[in-house]
């Protein structure tokens, strides 16, 4: 073959099958920073506000150490008002497809060997949960020409299913992802649970450690750094989603942490849990050091998140304890069972960088305004240069405007949590909110909902929600109860069913 046809051969191949997207100077590296059941409340870092906006402590905000999430705010913006789902699979798969759950209809957590709809959950909830060839965000990344690297808690599907790896999602990499919603250990000694009674929740690809002191944490922390390093050395643009397994249970104590807490006062399994939030912030800081050795700090966006409200083991589901003053935890239908942590920085700030210029965020800001897990999968599409395609219903909404700390009055200030499965915290329930109000409903009474369907709530004169007014305040009820229902209808959401299987749709009061 000569030079010349040799020539048009590649030309005519590039043509008809291009490679990778080509990468702009003015995308940044992406890093999702994802803590299991770490609530609002489980950080040294104020999130929650007084009356005049400004951010105020309390006492479990004295209680955590996280100085990398102090530093990480101080040069970013937090979020007060920042929701996910209740439970950790529904939130997941929010954040990868950009639909919050009562769409795609894994409204719980996934058990990795039956489903659990619960005994009159939907029977066409989404147990299955992310497929492969579906839509994800890792996946859009990948094609706009990111290197898309899984480090950490997966439980995107259950087990032998196309979900359980990440690498059928849109991931390039899987380090430690499966079915598994906890590890079995944290400790190397115990290969992470693979020599134990709860060998089936062993945290997998990590070998190496076996045998070691390394604290699962600090495992994965090395894991995503080298590969961070792999993307580099390449020249590769990446995207990170680092899920820490930490601090969901079981409350196995990090030995590096446990003297700061001895004296506490709190009981173990409290002093624990407080272990594995230092060591998460640990990793976090060993994360943005090593960004900084490696050259690309300036170039990488960094949002660090809770996959749901706090599971500290302090108080009962719905009591003022764990997430003080907030009431509820994980699973629960109350505020700390949804309110998680949100910072958004750059890894290091300059200004005069054209990733910083096309997105400013500044310097230890707090924003108000409320918004949701979902909203990071159009975020980080615009940013990276990469869409949705046609016919993919995305119900996040763009947080480039918020993330600059300016109010963005083009968006609704709703947020609509879908539960319709037992046994939990909190057993077949909705809430919605809308504004400063909030109403759950309740397919069952019970002990839980005070005796009623419905709960009505007022976030800005109550924001601990102590006075429901569903009875004193008909009119909001109905007006309430009239948006509930509209937005499950718009997500096509599946519903408890009856005796009968037949759908229990809510009803208006």
């Amino acid at each position: 073959m000569t030079i010349h046809r040799f020539i048009l051969l590649l030309l005519w191949l590039v043509a008809f099958f291009p490679g990778p997207a080509p990468f702009a100077a003015d995308r940044p590296n992406i890093v999702v920073f994802l803590v299991d059941d770490m609530g609002v409340m489980d950080t040294s870092v104020p999130f929650l506000t007084d009356e005049s906006g400004q951010p105020r402590r309390y006492p479990l905000n004295d209680f955590y150490r996280t100085p990398n999430m102090e530093r990480l705010a101080a040069g970013g913006i937090r979020f007060s008002q920042f929701c996910a789902m209740s439970v950790c699979s529904p939130t997941r798969i929010a954040i990868m497809t950009g639909q919050n759950a009562a769409r795609h209809r894994t409204t719980n957590w996934i058990n990795p060997d039956k489903n659990n709809a619960g005994p009159q959950g939907p029977p066409d909830w989404n147990w299955r949960g992310l497929k492969r060839g579906g839509v994800t965000l890792a996946g859009l990344l990948r094609d706009a020409g990111y290197r898309t690297i899984h480090v950490g808690k997966g439980h995107f599907g259950p087990r032998n299913a196309e979900g359980a790896d990440p690498r059928n999602l849109g991931f390039d990499i899987n380090v430690g992802g499966a079915s598994i919603g906890a590890p079995g250990s944290y400790y190397g000694q115990r290969s992470y649970g693979l020599s134990t009674q709860r060998s089936q929740a062993a945290v997998p690809h990590l070998e190496k450690y076996h045998g070691t002191e390394t604290f699962l944490t600090e495992a994965l922390t090395l894991e995503a750094n080298a590969r961070v390093s792999d993307a580099v050395k390449a020249g590769q643009p990446f995207f990170l989603y680092l899920a820490h397994y930490a601090v969901h249970a079981p409350f196995e104590p990090d030995p590096r942490f446990a003297a700061h807490y001895a004296d506490s006062g709190k009981p173990p399994s409290a002093q624990a849990f407080a272990t594995l939030i230092e060591g998460m912030d640990k990793s976090l800081g060993d994360l943005l050091g090593h960004l900084d050795k490696l050259g690309v700090a300036e170039s990488t966006l960094v949002f660090f998140l809770g996959d749901n409200g706090s599971d500290a083991p302090l108080g009962q589901p719905h009591e003022i304890a764990c997430a003080a003053p907030l009431r509820g935890k994980k699973g629960a239908h109350y505020e700390g069972g949804m309110r998680v942590p949100f910072i958004a920085a750059w890894a290091r700030a300059r200004a005069a960088d054209p990733r910083q210029k096309r997105l400013p965020i500044p310097a230890g800001a707090l924003q108000g305004q409320q918004a949701a897990v979902q909203d990071l999968f159009p975020t980080i599409l615009s940013l990276a240069g990469a869409k949705a395609p046609p016919g993919h219903v995305v119900d996040g909404l763009n947080l480039e405007v918020l993330l600059q700390g300016d109010p963005d009055r083009s968006r609704p200030e709703r947020f609509l949590m879908h539960y319709p499965h037992a046994p939990h915290r909190s057993d077949y329930w909705t809430s919605y909110r809308d504004g400063d109000w909030k109403v759950i409903y309740h397919y069952f009474p019970s002990a839980a909902s005070e005796g009623s369907h419905y709960q009505l709530f007022n976030l800005d004169t109550d924001p601990f929600e102590q006075a429901n007014l569903a009875a004193s305040n008909p009119a909001e009820l109905r007006r309430m109860m009239a948006g509930l229902i509209a937005a499950l209808e718009a997500h096509q959401a599946v519903y408890p069913v009856d005796q009968q299987r037949a759908p229990l749709k809510p009803k208006l009061p």
